[in-house]
């Protein structure tokens, strides 16, 4: 689409990948259609977002999964068309292989057909991304002084080269492919994200520096010697606080920019868990600590919160923040009700003055409270929300927690209330079914971690941790 920021992003590096096939005399061609002019093609082939890159071949569309560098997507095409690992017979064929690639990786197998070799083969066959090459000249191993059955991954970044240790297996393969082709640092833009979350690494330490400040040149490099200790078990992202679109990582982490350099951890699981350094520092010293710490498991998870304003209980809906919050909702004498919210969320903003009106119907009540509180700048240890508006209700007595599913007017709520969460109970799948598109889910659209591009996640964003940020 034309006005498609992300289309913008790729088509520079398309038009290198054009070129590229081109001078390698490839008969792979590429092409682009303009999706919001030819409406009846991108509905043919069920076009849902911008860019979808699909590859013909023999008219059969099967759908693009690689980068979005040109190398990427030279390195994909030319798996999809010929052998997994290119026949590397000379020491020119293997410089050429090389220089010619930001990554390649060289199985050197003299006995093709060996079980390290077929494992080498399966492991090219599943990774797109990068080009494989095979060989096993004698000259070539001389050149790369290789002994044996041997992996090595060359790189035009850090030390240039790795050599796989241990056995030759499909899995050491494929770690060893993620961990070691990204930088040691990696800085976080539109070509790394898919790579950082598309890797096997979930653990994540966050350098947020300011490029216009001189951090990158002050810090990275303490960064990278450190990282070498915990190349496969946490990955060093840097992050360039100057850009406008990396605000909502900042946002995310509760952070302000008077707060940068700065350094947060953060575990891509269900949970999200977030974990912030009681030294601020980054020295190499004190980033190994935390790191090592993180590692060991002694580290409290970081919870966001705000203050407690003066006036939370003055008006019919309370205010909650992080630290009245169980205090509040947990009350055995009451059944509480409380909207999660987020302040961008135009669903909440359509429901804030039915809202209102609830809780002025039930202001006067002894065992009815009605309460809101704003669900992405704080965070609660025994409750994750992952759409907005969540609506639950804390049950007087045992606090039972029922959330509510029905329709959001003051009539469908009041039923609710009145029915201590009998009423508008539906089940989550058929809930799902009717109200699809209503709420926008945590990782669709929450916009709070700017580490994520629609580009990572444009196939199957509610599939991603956070999704479509950017």
């Amino acid at each position: 689409a034309p006005w498609c920021g992300h289309c913008k992003s790729l088509a520079p590096e398309y038009i290198k990948a054009a070129k590229k096939l081109t001078e390698q005399e490839s008969s792979i061609k590429l092409a682009k259609v303009d999706a919001t002019e030819e409406t009846e093609l991108a509905e043919e082939h069920g076009v849902r977002g911008y860019p979808t890159l699909k590859f013909f071949r023999s008219g059969s569309p099967i759908d693009y999964s690689g980068g979005r560098t040109a190398d990427e997507i030279v390195s994909w095409l030319l798996k999809k068309t010929g052998p997994v690992a290119k026949e590397l017979s000379s020491v020119d064929d293997a410089k050429a292989f090389i220089d010619g690639n930001n990554v390649a990786i060289i199985g050197f197998f003299k006995d093709s057909s060996s079980e390290a070799a077929k494992n080498f083969l399966a492991a090219a066959n599943s990774i797109d991304d990068y080009p494989f090459g095979i060989t096993a000249d004698d000259s070539v191993y001389g050149e790369y002084k290789v002994d044996g059955e041997k992996v090595v991954l060359f790189k035009k970044f850090d030390e240039g080269r790795a050599d796989l240790e241990g056995e030759v297996t499909e899995k050491n393969i494929k770690k060893f492919v993620t961990s070691q082709s990204l930088p040691l640092v990696v800085d976080f833009n539109h070509e790394t994200a898919q790579k950082i979350f598309g890797g096997e690494i979930k653990s994540h330490l966050l350098m947020f520096l300011s490029q216009q400040e001189g951090h990158m040149d002050k810090y990275l490099e303490g960064a990278r010697e450190v990282a070498k200790d915990f190349r496969e078990q946490v990955l060093f992202v840097s992050i360039n606080s100057d850009e406008e679109d990396h605000q909502r990582i900042l946002e995310f982490f509760g952070m302000k920019k008077d707060e940068i350099p700065a350094m947060r951890l953060i575990r891509l699981e269900e949970d999200m868990a977030k974990y912030k350094p009681e030294n601020a520092e980054l020295s190499k010293d004190n980033i190994k600590s935390f790191v090592q710490e993180f590692i060991e498991g002694k580290l409290k998870q970081h919870l966001l919160s705000q203050d407690l304003p003066e006036d939370w209980d003055k008006t019919p809906v309370k205010v909650l923040v992080s630290s009245n919050f169980d205090e509040v909702v947990f009350d055995k004498e009451k059944d509480v009700l409380v909207e999660f919210y987020a302040p961008w969320c135009g669903h909440c903003k359509q429901l804030a003055p039915i809202y209102d009106q609830l809780g002025e119907k039930f202001k006067d009540s002894n065992t009815v409270l009605v309460a809101k509180m704003d669900a992405t700048a704080n965070e609660l240890e025994h409750t994750k929300i992952t759409s907005f508006p969540t609506l639950k209700l804390y049950t007087k007595g045992e606090n039972k927690v029922v959330e509510y599913n029905g329709e959001r007017t003051l009539e469908g709520l009041t039923k609710f209330l009145e029915s201590g969460g009998e009423y508008g109970q539906a089940a989550p799948d058929e809930a799902e079914e009717e109200d699809e598109d209503d709420d926008l889910p945590l990782n669709v659209d929450i916009h709070n971690y700017g580490y994520f591009t629609a580009d990572n996640w444009l196939s199957s964003p509610k599939n991603s941790p956070l999704g479509n940020i950017i």
